[in-house]
């Protein structure tokens, strides 16, 4: 199961910690979902989601400011009894001392943030989602051609990392070379990134490794990017009939999402540059409701049936 340390989330979301003698760095968050621990305040425990990150806003710290002392210390008492793996107070609203006794007591952080609740909530679930998502490692490599993910798979050797040295010096960016990181962010995005290690780095045969990031400049490289498309490249065979007019798309799969992909014929001569960018144009052109295809096809249907009419008239003036 993905996970990632509070110390981590802490860093990120630049949180302030009121418990720092607890080791949050073998504290671990396994859930990208967060919980409003109001209803567990009041004192309603079944279906608590425990396991999640809990978040307390004005409207519980007004609810608990409105209790005695006794009453309060009977309530963190019964929360923090569970495995909670933190506490975050928005509004750079503050735990009593009370709260941070029994928080020390029974090994729960408290942290605080600035921002209001919403907001927060909305940008760690975000940042959460991502991060806990399943994930898979590819070979490939991965480039942001016109905004558009495209994701070249190929035999190693055939020339997937030089089509992604042309592609960047034609002012594309590139994520990442012979090992991809696919992370199924929902049910219709992948977002693919860079292993720590090799981030920025590409292998070309013959010359070695190259950085890209200090050849190209920072505007040539990119963290993560979501993949729309898939270019496979496959050596040319003579006696096997390729595509030509791509009326209807060919799939690959990923953790179980669908992506729309391209078996791509290599032999000297082809600028494999120049196709993959006008196949991310195609691509973006088909979600933008244009079927280059599709218009070559109603066309020709249109052509053939004015033939028939001028032929049915020709017949029609015979009689």
């Amino acid at each position: 199961m993905a996970s990632i340390t509070l110390k981590r989330v802490i860093e990120k979301m630049k949180l302030e910690n009121f418990t720092p003698d607890i080791d949050v760095g073998k504290i671990r968050i396994t859930q990208p979902d967060i919980n409003r621990p109001a209803l567990q305040i009041a004192g309603y425990y079944e279906h608590f989601a425990a396991t999640r990150l809990q978040i307390i806003g004005f409207v519980e710290y007004t609810y608990l400011e409105s209790k005695t002392d006794a009453e309060r210390r009977e309530i963190y008492e019964e929360l923090l009894s569970y495995d909670i793996p933190c506490i975050v107070f928005c509004r750079d609203l503050r735990p009593d001392s009370i709260f941070l006794e029994v928080a020390n007591a029974q090994k729960v952080p408290l942290l605080s943030t600035k921002k209001a609740t919403s907001a927060f909530m909305a940008e760690i679930i975000r940042w959460l989602n991502v991060r806990l998502a399943p994930c898979i490692s590819v070979h490939g490599v991965l480039v942001d051609v016109y905004g558009e993910g495209v994701l070249i798979t190929g035999e190693s050797g055939i020339g997937k990392s030089e089509a992604a040295l042309e592609l960047i010096k034609r002012g594309h960016r590139l994520v990442t070379d012979d090992v991809v990181e696919l992370r199924k962010v929902s049910d219709d995005t992948l977002v693919g990134s860079a292993p720590d290690i090799t981030k920025h780095f590409i292998e070309l045969r013959g010359i070695g490794i190259v950085d890209v990031k200090a050849l190209f400049g920072a505007s040539a490289v990119r963290d993560t990017q979501q993949v729309d498309l898939v270019i496979r490249l496959e050596e040319w065979d003579k006696d096997k009939e390729y595509d030509r007019l791509g009326l209807e798309e060919n799939y690959t799969e990923y953790l179980g999402n669908r992506i729309v992909c391209h078996n791509i014929p290599i032999r000297p001569g082809r600028n494999l540059a120049v196709i993959c960018e006008s196949a991310a144009v195609n691509h973006r052109q088909k979600k933008m409701g244009y079927n280059a295809a599709q218009e070559l096809y109603t066309r020709v249907q249109n052509s053939l049936a004015r033939k028939r009419e001028e032929e049915d008239d020709e017949d029609d003036s015979y009689l």
